[in-house]
C-alpha cells in the first residue's frame, strides 16, 4: 500500500508497502540535586519570594499550556518527488510488480538510502517523515519515489533549498561509499526531486485509483477516466496511470476523448516523462474539451510516462479516454533534421501538428544553389513553455538560426534570412513542458533583390509596403519597419498620445501621460485613482488604472465589480492554434447566431449578449421595396447552429420582440453599424449557446492583436454561402494605416482588422456577426461585421463597428 492507497496519512510500521524510518531522540533527563537549605534575609524577604516564586510558576504553567493545547500547530506537509539512477543493479522484469519479493527488496535499499541522505542534511533531518518507492524502470535501475517533511511555518523555502543541493551530499556519499567499497550498498546517481505539486496530495480527496499499463509491439491499449463512459468521473479523487512500453521504444499518447472542467484549477490532467510527478519532468497540464478534429497527442522521451487526473467536487464531466502503443526508437517516425538542399522545401519540428518530445534536439543543415541566399519563413511557431518567461534569452524550447534563438508565440511567425547559400536550423526542447512546434518553409532569393519604391526594404530580405512602417506592428518580422520610428528616448516611456516621460513615473499613482498610459496594468488596485476616459470605473464609481481589469480572474475594484457578470466568452472547446481549415469546432462559438429571413434562409449574423438580446449589424435590419427587416415578424434567430438546414437538438429557434437599430447609424458611410435584437422568449444557456463578453468603454483591443471573424457568409468573393460555420484569425490594424487603405473612409466608431496580404476577411452573409477578441480568459465582443472593399482583396481589411464606442447605449437599451 503507497501513499495514494491509504488516503495520504502515513502510519508506521502498519502494512507491508511502506516501511517509513523512525529514528526517535529523546531528550535526556535532568541530573537532580538536592536542594540545601540555607539562610534567607529575613520573614518579610521570605514571604515577598514565596510571591515572586508563586507569580512566575503561574506564569510559565500558563504559557506551557498555551503552547501545548492553545498554540496551533503550524506545522506543513511537504512532499516531494523524486529519481535516482541505481548504477550497480540491472533492471529485471520482477521490478514491475510492486508485489514481488525482489521489488520490495530494492524499495527497502532505496528508503535507507534516502534516510541516509537526509539525515546527513540537518534542515532535512529534523523535519523528515518517510519515503516510499513509486517504481523502477530501466537504466541501469531508476528509482521513483516519494518523501513526506513536516515542515514549520516559515522553513518552506529553507527546505526547498536544501532539497535543491542534494546532489552535493549524493556526491560526498558515494565518494564514501565507493572508497569503503561496499557489499550491499546502492551506487547511484543523477538524483532529482522537486515539491510535489499540493493539489496532488488534497486531504479532500475520497478515492485514490491507480492503474499500471506496459505496452507491447503492434499492441495498443487503453485507459480511460474512472466511470468512463458512462458515467461522468468521480469528484474529488486522485488517479494516475503508469505507463511503460518495452526497451528501446518511446510511448505515444493519444487522446480521442478529452472532456473536463475548463479551468484547470478545479479539474486537470498532467501528463509526465517520468513514472512519479516530478515538476522538471512535466509535459502539459490540460483541461476543458478538446475536439477529435484536433489531435491532443504527445510522446515521450524513454519508455515510461505518467498521466494523473485531479478532480475536485464540483462540476463532473464525461472524463476522457486515450489510446497508449509504443514506437521503435530507431523508427523514422521519430527521426529529425538532416540535410536539405533544392530550391525550396518544408520541415517542421518532430511531431508536429502534435506536441513534440522532451529531451529533443534536431539540426538541419539547408544549402541551396551557390551564389544564392537562404530564407526560412514560420507558417506556425509554438514554443511556449511554463517558467520561459523571457523570450529574449530562450534558455528552456527553442529554435537556433544564425546564432539567435526564437521561442514563445511571437506575434508575427519570424523570418530568417542568411548572406551565403548555408544556414544551419536547430530544435531544442528540454526536460519539461512541450508544445506543439513549428511549421517551416525554406526557399532561395538573390540578396541583391531590391524593394520598389513603395516598400520597405527588411534586413531579412523580405519587402513591406511603406505605409506598414511605423504601425506598431513587427511586419518585417525582424523589427525592420518598426525601428527609428521618433520614439522616445532611452529612460523614458512613451505615451499613447505621442507623450515623452521619464520611465520613473511610471505607476506612481499621477496621470502624468494625460491618457493613463503611465498607470496603466501597475498590477494594483488604486484606491485614488482619477478617473478619466481611459481608466476603468468600477460599480461603487471609483477607479483602477489596470488596462482590460474585467473578467480577468484578479479582483481589481474594491468592490470586485470587475470580476462580476463574467459568466460569458467561454466556448466548450479551446480555439485551436494551429493555422488550418476554416470550419469551426460544434460549440467552438457558441455566441455565434444565425439570423432568417423566413422561408427564405440565413441573410446575417449577430452575437448572443444575454438570454434576451442579440447584437448585430444595423444594415442587416434597414428595409429595402421587397422586405421590411425593420420588423421582428420577418426574422427568425437561430442560436446553438453549426451547419446550416441541420436542426441539431444543440439549437435553439426564437422569433423576434423588437428590433432597435442604431438611431445615428448612416447608409452612406456604415457609421453608427449596430442593431440590437429582443428575443420573443429567453434562450437556455448550454455548451453550445452562451453569450460573448460586452468589453467596457475604457476597454482596449491593441493593434496587431489576433481577433476571430465568424460566420456562414461567402468563402470568396462572388461565391455562395458556406454550409459549415467558417472561422479565421486577423489581427487588429492600425487606424491610421487602414484610414489611408480605404481611402478616408474610416471614422472613430470603426475597426479595422484582416491580412493585408489578402485571402482572409469576412464577406457578404458575415454581416452583424462578432469580431471575438480573446482575454486572459474570456472572449470578448471587439466588433460588429460591417462593411468592406470586396472580400479578401489585398491590403483591403475589413471594417467592424467598435463595440466599446456603443457600450452606453448596449446598457441603456439592454441593461446588459
Amino acid at each position: 500500500m503507497d501513499y495514494m492507497d491509504s488516503g495520504m496519512k502515513y502510519t508506521p510500521n502498519k502494512g507491508q508497502d511502506i516501511d517509513w524510518d523512525q529514528d526517535v531522540t529523546f531528550l535526556p533527563a535532568a541530573d537532580g540535586k538536592k536542594l540545601e537549605k540555607k539562610k534567607g534575609p529575613g520573614r518579610v524577604g521570605a514571604v515577598i519570594g514565596i510571591v515572586i516564586f508563586a507569580a512566575v510558576i503561574a506564569l510559565m504553567t500558563g504559557l506551557l499550556v498555551w503552547h501545548f493545547h492553545y498554540r496551533k500547530d503550524t506545522r506543513i506537509k511537504k512532499m516531494y518527488s523524486g529519481s535516482m539512477k541505481i548504477t550497480n543493479q540491472v533492471f529485471e522484469d520482477t521490478y514491475e510488480n510492486s508485489n514481488s519479493t525482489e521489488y520490495r527488496a530494492l524499495a527497502e535499499q532505496v528508503v535507507k538510502q534516502l534516510r541516509t541522505l537526509y539525515h546527513k542534511m540537518p534542515q532535512l533531518a529534523k523535519y523528515y517523515v518517510g519515503s516510499s518507492v513509486q517504481a523502477f524502470s530501466e537504466g541501469s535501475v531508476i528509482a521513483y519515489y516519494l518523501s513526506e517533511f513536516d515542515v514549520p511555518h516559515g522553513q518552506e523555502a529553507a527546505v526547498d533549498k536544501a532539497m535543491s543541493s542534494m546532489d552535493k551530499v549524493v556526491d560526498k556519499v558515494q565518494r564514501g561509499l565507493q572508497n569503503s567499497r561496499p557489499g550491499n550498498d546502492l551506487l547511484f546517481e543523477d538524483i532529482m526531486n522537486s515539491a510535489l505539486d499540493s493539489r496532488m496530495f488534497s486531504e479532500s480527496f475520497s478515492e485514490y485509483y491507480r492503474y499500471s499499463e506496459h505496452t507491447r509491439a503492434n499492441t495498443i491499449v487503453p485507459i480511460m477516466s474512472p466511470g468512463f463512459p458512462n458515467t461522468p468521473y468521480p469528484p474529488n479523487t486522485f488517479t494516475q496511470w503508469q505507463l511503460r512500453a518495452d526497451p528501446g521504444h518511446v510511448l505515444k499518447l493519444d487522446f480521442d476523448t478529452f472532456n473536463l472542467e475548463e479551468d484547470c484549477r478545479n479539474d486537470f490532467v498532467k501528463v509526465y516523462d517520468s513514472l512519479v510527478a516530478i515538476e522538471s519532468h512535466a509535459m502539459e497540464e490540460i483541461c476543458g474539451y478538446h475536439s477529435p478534429s484536433s489531435p491532443l497527442i504527445f510522446q515521450s522521451s524513454r519508455n515510461v510516462m505518467l498521466v494523473t487526473l485531479v478532480t475536485n467536487n464540483e462540476n463532473n464531466y464525461p472524463g476522457l479516454r486515450a489510446h497508449i502503443s509504443q514506437i521503435p526508437r530507431n523508427s523514422k517516425e521519430l527521426t529529425c533534421g538532416g540535410q536539405l538542399s533544392g530550391e525550396t522545401g518544408l520541415f517542421t519540428s518532430p511531431n508536429y501538428p502534435n506536441y513534440y518530445a522532451p529531451n529533443t534536439k534536431c539540426e538541419w543543415d539547408i544549402q541551396v544553389p551557390a551564389g544564392k541566399s537562404v530564407k526560412v519563413k514560420f507558417s506556425t511557431f509554438l514554443l511556449s513553455e511554463l517558467g520561459q518567461e523571457n523570450t529574449k534569452d530562450c534558455n528552456k524550447d527553442y529554435v537556433e538560426i544564425n546564432n539567435k534563438r526564437y521561442c514563445g508565440e511571437p506575434p508575427t511567425s519570424p523570418v530568417v534570412t542568411s548572406d551565403t547559400n548555408t544556414m544551419k536550423v536547430v530544435f531544442y526542447s528540454d526536460a519539461s513542458y512541450v508544445d506543439r512546434g513549428f511549421s517551416a518553409t525554406y526557399e532561395t532569393f538573390e540578396s541583391t533583390d531590391q524593394c520598389d519604391s513603395t516598400q520597405i526594404s527588411c534586413k531579412n530580405g523580405l519587402c513591406k509596403p511603406q505605409f506598414w512602417e511605423c504601425d506598431g506592428v513587427n511586419d518585417c518580422g525582424d523589427d525592420t519597419d518598426e525601428q527609428n520610428c521618433g520614439a522616445c528616448k532611452a529612460g523614458e516611456l512613451t505615451c499613447q498620445n505621442g507623450k515623452c516621460v521619464s520611465e520613473k513615473k511610471r505607476c506612481d499613482e499621477k496621470d502624468d501621460c494625460g491618457d493613463g498610459t503611465d498607470e496603466s496594468d501597475c498590477g494594483r488596485i488604486m484606491n485614488n485613482v482619477q478617473c478619466s476616459d481611459s481608466t476603468y470605473k468600477c460599480e461603487n464609481n471609483k477607479c483602477t488604472n489596470k488596462e482590460n481589469p474585467e473578467c480577468d480572474g484578479t479582483p481589481d475594484c474594491e468592490d470586485k465589480s470587475d470580476e462580476a457578470n463574467c459568466d460569458c466568452g467561454r466556448s466548450l472547446f479551446k480555439t485551436s492554434r494551429i493555422v488550418g481549415g476554416q470550419d469551426a469546432e460544434e460549440g467552438e462559438f457558441p455566441w455565434q447566431v444565425s439570423l432568417h429571413i423566413k422561408n427564405a434562409g440565413h441573410v446575417c449574423g449577430a452575437s448572443i449578449i444575454s438570454q434576451h438580446w442579440l447584437v448585430t449589424a444595423a444594415h442587416c435590419v434597414q428595409d429595402d421595396a421587397k422586405t421590411r427587416y425593420s420588423q421582428p415578424g420577418v426574422w427568425e434567430a437561430y442560436l446553438g447552429l453549426h451547419v446550416q438546414k441541420q436542426n441539431s437538438k444543440n439549437v435553439q429557434k426564437r422569433n423576434l420582440r423588437q428590433v432597435i437599430s442604431h438611431p445615428y447609424y448612416n447608409a452612406y458611410t456604415f457609421d453608427n453599424d449596430i442593431a440590437l435584437m429582443e428575443l420573443d422568449s429567453p434562450v437556455t444557456f448550454s455548451d453550445y449557446i452562451r453569450p460573448i463578453c460586452l468589453p467596457s468603454p475604457q476597454h482596449t483591443f491593441p493593434q496587431g492583436n489576433s481577433v476571430w471573424i465568424t460566420g456562414w457568409g461567402a468563402t470568396r468573393e462572388g461565391g455562395s454561402g458556406a454550409s459549415i460555420l467558417q472561422k479565421a484569425q486577423v489581427r487588429i490594424i492600425n487606424s491610421t494605416v487602414c484610414n489611408r487603405l480605404m481611402g478616408g473612409q474610416i471614422t472613430s466608431r470603426m475597426t479595422c482588422a484582416g491580412v493585408l496580404t489578402g485571402g482572409v476577411d469576412a464577406c457578404q452573409g458575415d454581416s452583424g456577426g462578432p469580431l471575438s477578441s480573446p482575454g486572459t480568459s474570456h472572449m470578448f465582443l471587439a466588433g460588429v461585421v460591417s462593411w468592406g472593399d470586396g472580400c479578401a482583396r489585398r491590403d483591403k481589411p475589413g471594417i467592424y463597428s467598435t463595440v466599446t464606442k456603443f457600450r452606453g447605449w448596449i446598457k441603456e437599451k439592454t441593461g446588459v
